[in-house]
């Protein structure tokens, strides 16, 4: 009975936590609604006054982008902005021949009147952060915008952005990113949905309540003076992003968020690439919990609400870990239950599950109408897209929760990048793709073997009970079955 009541105990706890999170957002989603009535009075720059155009320094840090640096360079040098008020930084780390037709095109966008260089360093000690910290030494604007590799801010973006800087209490400018190849396949639609709730629900509904939200890496502009005063970029943690925003935070800056100014990008179009983004995003995110949880709880000038949703928002990427544990130990339960009849009071947890995806359905809702509309015909389409989304998150949740369990138990690893590819249709071709990784990890074994365990569960379904069943929890497994089985077998055909 000892081993029962531990997985008893075990499951009730992901299953709370799980729950406390729903309702996070569901607080998220009223915050949201809210901040739609209400009107942006902010102070802005007037640009039709030279004397208030500040002078700005664009940031592109990149390392190993063969496929899109002549798409980046020629998009940043359409960009809107006087001249005599404009700095282009390359913060180029690549090893590979990149570096040379890099090279070549910024020489040719220097004969243009454009001040551009061309930073190459001799290692990438604190890679991205690194990278960053080093070019900001030399950085002429009091104002700093990055870009990843794979975006294409549009022509006005500057003249969008900058202007919210009169107010001098404001440290970053974040803006919404879109998708260029939003509708490339199956796992690009999900990545859009995921990072759709993010940059709508969750950015507006903490932003609009001062609570803690964070620069995103890239397609936002840091005030220099902020960047210093937080104690500059860090390379200790896999989000650089996520550790300064907060110990810009800290020292009472405040961040603008805008929903309306959109960012073109390039999801990745192969599940390898999804994978090692993925990692990257959930170990540093546990990373950053351990290095900021004390901060956020022992500052007494945050209200609790706002600790509240700070922590959470840390432990975001630790979801994975509690819903990967609820899965697996949700077949060794529906046998407890059938076994242990005196048991069975503890199975209403499982209505916390339910309650908690019923409230992710109706947020998720309020994110995808602001993209597709609010028909009936839209709706149809996003109780396909919300179960693809559940189905395929789930079956991540293995690889996720390894990234968690490092980035909580201080396991260091090298930033790795995400490859970029270029592509916005199928007719594109990728498996040339130099930087494509072509080891498949141990991890997709496993995740093999446990859509066959989440096939046991939906047999199992059928056998235990007296009364001809139990298919409480069959759509769960199956949802646990398909997530999983897509991810190995799609790991599988892109060689992951």
């Amino acid at each position: 009975m000892i081993v029962e009541y531990i997985i008893i105990v075990v499951y009730a706890i992901s299953l709370i936590l799980i729950f406390m999170y729903a309702l996070a957002q569901l607080n998220l989603l009223f915050n949201y609604l809210k901040a739609q009535k209400q009107k942006d009075n902010s102070p802005k720059f007037d640009f039709s006054k030279p004397e208030e155009i500040p002078f700005v320094t664009i940031q592109l840090p990149v390392f190993n982008e063969l496929y899109v640096m002549e798409r980046l360079l020629t998009n940043i040098a359409k960009i809107k902005y006087p001249n005599k008020k404009l700095e282009i930084q390359v913060l180029d780390d690549s090893t590979d021949e990149s570096v040379i037709s890099t090279e070549k095109q910024i020489k040719e966008l220097q004969k243009t009147g454009l001040d551009i260089v061309h930073i190459c360093r001799k290692n990438r000690q604190g890679f991205k952060a690194g990278a960053l910290k080093e070019g900001l030494e030399v950085a002429k604007g009091e104002f700093i915008v990055i870009f990843d590799a794979d975006f294409l801010p549009q022509e006005d973006w500057l003249e969008k952005t900058v202007p919210y800087f009169k107010d001098s209490e404001i440290g970053v400018v974040q803006t919404r990113w879109g998708h260029i190849n939003r509708n490339y396949s199956t796992l690009t639609k999900i990545q859009a949905f995921a990072l759709d709730a993010h940059f709508t629900l969750e950015q507006v509904g903490r932003n609009s309540k001062g609570h803690f939200i964070n620069f995103n890496g890239t397609a936002g502009i840091w005030r220099k003076q902020c960047i210093y005063d937080a104690g500059n970029w860090e390379g200790d943690t896999l989000t650089e992003d996520l550790d300064l925003s907060y110990r810009a935070q800290l020292k009472n800056w405040k961040f603008k968020y805008l929903e309306n100014v959109e960012t073109p990008a390039e999801l990745p179009v192969i599940i390898s690439a999804a994978r090692s983004q993925q990692f990257r995003w959930n170990k540093g995110g546990a990373e950053n919990f351990q290095k900021m949880a004390k901060r956020v709880i022992g500052n007494n000038n945050l209200p609790f609400k706002s600790k509240v949703h700070g922590l959470l928002h840390l432990l975001n990427s630790s979801m994975f870990l509690n819903v990967f544990l609820v899965g697996v130990l949700s077949i060794p339960m529906l046998y407890i239950k059938n076994e242990y009849e005196h048991l069975k009071p503890y199975f209403y947890m499982m209505s916390f599950f339910v309650i908690s995806s019923v409230i992710f359905f109706v947020c998720y809702w309020h994110m995808y109408k602001r993209t597709y509309g609010s028909g009936i015909k839209s709706f149809f389409s996003y109780i396909g897209t919300f179960f693809t989304f559940f189905s395929i998150a789930m079956g991540f949740s293995l690889h996720n929760s390894i990234a968690v369990l490092e980035g909580h138990y201080g396991k260091k690893s090298e930033f790795v990048r995400t490859p970029k590819f270029n592509i916005k249709s199928v007719k594109d071709g990728w498996k040339n793709n130099k930087y494509i990784r072509k080891k498949v990890s141990l991890h997709v074994i496993f995740e093999g073997l446990l859509a066959l365990y989440f096939a046991f569960g939906m047999y199992s379904a059928f056998i235990v009970g007296d009364q001809g069943g139990d298919f409480g929890l069959f759509p769960f497994h199956l949802m646990l079955c398909v997530g999983f089985g897509y991810v190995f077998f799609k790991s599988l055909f892109s060689k992951a």
